[in-house]
């Protein structure tokens, strides 16, 4: 130890400390935020107005809309963390510039750091108008070198009992906390049945999970203000899309085909435009960006709308719950309109698109089919195991990241939504529940005892 104390000595004299990451001297805000996530700038900060500022977790890096990093931690005056989003700035006057202002998406934003002042004092408020703590920080501290890419979350401390779990383990762990998510999905799908009836409650779950993420709540609501008994007798097609303000009024730029299918629905819609005006989705609640164009929420609606319209055969799948059958099912489903286009904006698609996609169907199947039959019969957990996963999300990427680093462990992991479904659990458990940067985590401890 003593050698290694005269070599830092030593070299304290010839060679200046380096960070993880470094800058090129012309710079974006991408590079910063590399920076940033590389613990470069440190994790001690003054905020503008003298407030002592720790980043106990940086977070996930958020590869989607909405704050820079997710999942944050940050204890102000030396306080017990607080959690939430931080966003990162080249300017100060980019947080109105960029709209994040009036974004409800910023309303978690604990933190706005930036590198440049704006001249006159500048307040970060939210949509909520809630004043956001602001950091300037101190460029001078970087080198001049490329930027390597950071990855989206850091390693963390189960990691290593993870490792050293034989792989029949680590698979139950997994498999103990996707069982556990199931039968959690279960008992909600029970209780939304218990409220509104088996049909209600299966129309509702489906309309969020075709909503996924980003508009599952307008998806949600939708679906509750305008119930499935409703749409049956309705044109649920028109009422949809009245009801979520997907109806431009102007049709004169539009595409013929566009045109005739748009002025089908007005001419439905109009006369009850009244009687459902108070039912209609805010805009704002419709999340547009980072999307695939085939997943925007106007062709998923659309497919809501078929699948009212087929409800008999949604019915029969359920009680069957066959993968393979669903599968053919929404293969088969199909929109003379929407089957060619992305939006009611957009050209002419020259080749059909589905109207579902597999990863979409993988959703409803392990959200809510699966679950349906598992309530009923715990032996089709057997067919749960044997879904693959054709595709990942972040939250997934991370939660593997967090509990098994890099590796042919992670990689294995995510070709199965089981596994999935297990990392996500603990995930949410552990890793978004604690904001000691795993100091205070219990799965550890929880693992060597497994």
């Amino acid at each position: 130890m003593k050698s290694g104390t005269r070599y830092e000595n030593l070299r304290s004299t010839l060679v200046r400390e380096e960070p993880l990451v470094t800058t090129p001297r012309d710079w974006d805000e991408l590079e910063l935020q590399a920076h940033w996530f590389a613990g470069d700038f440190g994790r001690e900060f003054v905020t503008t107005t003298g407030q002592p500022v720790r980043i106990v977790q940086f977070g996930v890096w958020n590869r989607e809309a909405g704050p820079d990093f997710a999942e944050a931690a940050v204890s102000f005056d030396n306080g017990e963390p607080v959690r939430g989003a931080i966003e990162i700035d080249l300017d100060a006057r980019d947080w109105e510039r960029h709209g994040h202002a009036t974004n409800p998406d910023y309303e978690s934003v604990v933190l706005h750091i930036f590198t440049r002042p704006s001249g006159a004092e500048f307040f970060t408020r939210t949509a909520e108008h809630r004043l956001v703590p602001q950091v300037l920080l101190d460029l001078s501290r970087l080198s001049d070198d490329v930027v390597p890419s950071p990855p989206e979350a850091k390693l963390g401390r189960c990691s290593g009992p993870l490792r050293e779990l034989p792989d029949e383990k680590a698979y139950e762990v997994l498999f103990g906390a996707a069982q556990f998510r199931l039968r959690r999905k279960a008992a909600a799908l029970a209780r939304l049945a218990e409220l509104h009836g088996p049909d209600e409650a299966l129309f509702q779950a489906l309309a969020a999970t075709l909503g996924y993420k980003s508009n599952k709540l307008p998806f949600t609501l939708l679906a509750q203000r305008l119930p499935l008994r409703l749409l049956r007798k309705s044109e649920a097609d028109t009422l949809l899309f009245g009801a979520s303000g997907f109806l431009p009024h102007d049709l004169a730029s539009l595409e013929s085909s566009t045109r005739t299918y748009l002025r089908g629905l007005w001419e439905n819609w109009w006369p009850r435009r009244a009687e459902f005006e108070r039912l209609k989705i805010d805009p704002p609640l419709w999340r547009m960006s980072g999307q695939r164009p085939a997943n925007h929420p106007q062709r998923r609606l659309a497919a809501l709308a078929q699948m009212v319209r087929l409800w008999p055969k949604i019915r029969a799948l359920v009680d069957r719950a066959e993968a393979t059958a669903i599968h053919e099912f929404f293969d088969q489903l199909k929109d003379e309109y929407w089957d060619y286009h992305y939006t009611v904006t957009s050209k002419t698609s020259p080749r059909r698109m589905a109207l579902v996609g597999e990863s979409r169907v993988i959703e409803m199947l392990a959200n809510v089919f699966l679950p349906m039959a598992i309530a009923q019969d715990e032996n089709r957990w057997a067919d749960f195991k044997k879904l693959r996963a054709p595709l990942t999300n972040q939250r997934v990427e991370v939660a593997a990241l967090r509990l098994f680093g890099e590796g042919a462990r992670k990689k294995e992991y995510l070709k199965s939504v089981a596994l999935q479904q297990g990392l996500l659990q603990i995930y949410e458990d552990f890793c978004l529940r604690d904001a000691s940067d795993c100091a205070r985590c219990q799965f550890p401890r929880q693992l060597a005892q497994w």
